[in-house]
């Protein structure tokens, strides 16, 4: 940056004091970014992207992206992530035309012509390049008229008696983790009382007081502010669920797939701020 350290502190410092909030937490064994620093960090990056993609714009003497642009995504990401990136990225490119599957399984980029997937969970070795888009942690839940029926369970060998809801992903034993310490891993032999194949079933089922569900928080979380559903042993969690935009390009990406990508993480990044 060419600038000393002082000049830095002093440059924050002066910033802190012109918003009126801490930016930075200040210790003994460093700094680390505060909850206000995080938020504005996301806010400049984003920016960043969008300055960035202008320049490539003015420099770029292709022709503007057109025609079909064709993805696959889980259901997870279709509503608060993938529409309203598409919907920012039409009004800058009105040429493309988008067409999307939505599918929780995998489908092959070249076999079903598509241009993108994103993908969640461990990817499997292949040609195409994977671009991470961030992480959402699983989390149980369930009505409030199914916890008055069958109460709430305090341990988690109690899930083993309740109506347990399973996707297509999740099997017994269940992997398991406890907040307070995320890396060893806790399995759990449950029978499942219900099974589907797709994410937003597995939640109607959940609000329709059938059981109780393991499903991602951001994907939920409407759910939960609004009193429909409940969190069940919150000091548990699933699966850290990685993400992934995938693509079909061995060289420069294509403009729209470039800022597409931008756009998906910062929606997904706004979709898990608010849990």
């Amino acid at each position: 940056m060419g600038m000393s350290k002082s000049a830095i502190s002093q440059q924050l410092k002066r910033l802190e004091e012109d918003i009126g909030q801490q930016l930075l937490s200040r210790h003994t064994r460093g700094m680390s970014l505060t909850a206000a620093g995080e938020k504005l960090l996301g806010r400049c990056e984003l920016l960043r992207d969008q300055v960035e993609l202008a320049i490539e714009e003015l420099d770029s003497s292709r022709e503007a992206p057109s025609g079909i642009f064709a993805l696959t995504i889980p259901h997870s990401c279709e509503k608060d992530v993938v529409v309203p990136a598409l919907s920012q990225l039409c009004k800058e490119f009105p040429l493309i035309q988008p067409q999307i599957h939505v599918t929780d399984n995998a489908l092959d980029l070249i076999q079903n012509k598509l241009d993108v997937a994103i993908y969640g969970g461990e990817l499997k070795d292949s040609n195409y390049r994977a671009l991470p888009v961030g992480s959402a942690r699983e989390i149980f839940c369930a009505t409030p008229t199914y916890v008055q029926k069958h109460g709430l369970p305090s341990q988690l060998q109690q899930l083993q008696e309740h109506q347990l809801i399973a996707t297509s992903w999740q099997k017994s034993p269940l992997a398991l983790y406890s907040n307070h310490d995320l890396t060893v891993k806790i399995t759990l032999e449950v029978k499942f009382f219900a099974n589907t194949n797709t994410l937003p079933s597995a939640l109607e089922m959940a609000l329709h007081d059938m059981g109780i569900v393991l499903l991602p928080e951001f994907t939920i979380q409407s759910a939960l502010a609004s009193g429909q559903l409940v969190r069940v042993l919150p000091e548990y969690q699933g699966w850290q669920w990685p993400f992934y935009l995938v693509h079909r390009f061995q060289r420069e990406k294509p403009i729209h797939i470039t800022r597409f990508y931008q756009l998906v993480k910062h929606f997904f990044a706004k979709a898990n701020a608010n849990v």
